[in-house]
């Protein structure tokens, strides 16, 4: 928990807005939503990381954070549809990926809830993001497309995982979590 808190309290102080999400091409159909989280390394790097990180925890945590973090996006969709105006939603996303970034770099586990919980609320931002984009007319379609888009990318990670057994890859593995939050990091101060 220490470490959890010290990550996300270093995150909020070094975060400034990257404007990930700033002005979106077209946000209208299941296509859009598909290609969206595949544009941007904020997205591919925060989605595959869950994926990595729920793969070194192994058991439920495999299949229930990605889970957490698709159903919180959602969830965050909607409540971004519905005109709900939610602070630090860039901040948050940039967060999101030096703290799972770290997790994986450091391979921290997590208690099954806790690791949702994490995934949930970084998703919430995601998904919050993803909201802004959309027009009344495609809502469905594109969450659709993002939420598909976004298990696709949990899927690599969750295969990156699995497929690093050995202890050569188990270590690049690490050195991919590290990657992600220095990436995160850089852009936190870049930003």
């Amino acid at each position: 928990m220490r470490y959890i808190a010290i990550c996300l309290s270093l995150s909020v102080a070094l975060v400034g807005p990257v404007f990930a999400h700033g002005g979106l091409e077209q946000a209208n159909s299941f296509a859009a939503g598909i290609a969206h989280p595949l544009g941007g390394a904020d997205h591919i790097l925060a989605m595959v990381a869950v994926g990595l990180w729920g793969a070194i925890a192994g058991g439920r945590a495999l299949w229930v954070w990605p889970l957490a973090f698709v159903a919180t996006m959602l969830a965050g969709f909607a409540a971004a549809t519905v005109g709900l105006q939610v602070p630090f939603v860039e901040p948050a996303v940039v967060a999101s990926i030096v703290v799972l970034g770290l997790s994986i770099a450091l391979a921290r586990s997590a208690p099954i809830w806790l690791g949702a919980l994490i995934s949930g609320l970084f998703a919430f931002f995601h998904g919050h993001a993803h909201g802004t984009e959309s027009t009344v007319a495609s809502v469905i379609p594109y969450a659709a497309g993002f939420a598909l888009a976004t298990a696709g990318l949990h899927a690599a990670g969750i295969g990156a995982g699995l497929l690093a057994a050995d202890p050569i890859g188990k270590f690049a593995v690490r050195a991919l979590g590290g990657g992600i939050a220095v990436w995160g990091a850089a852009t936190m101060i870049g930003g």
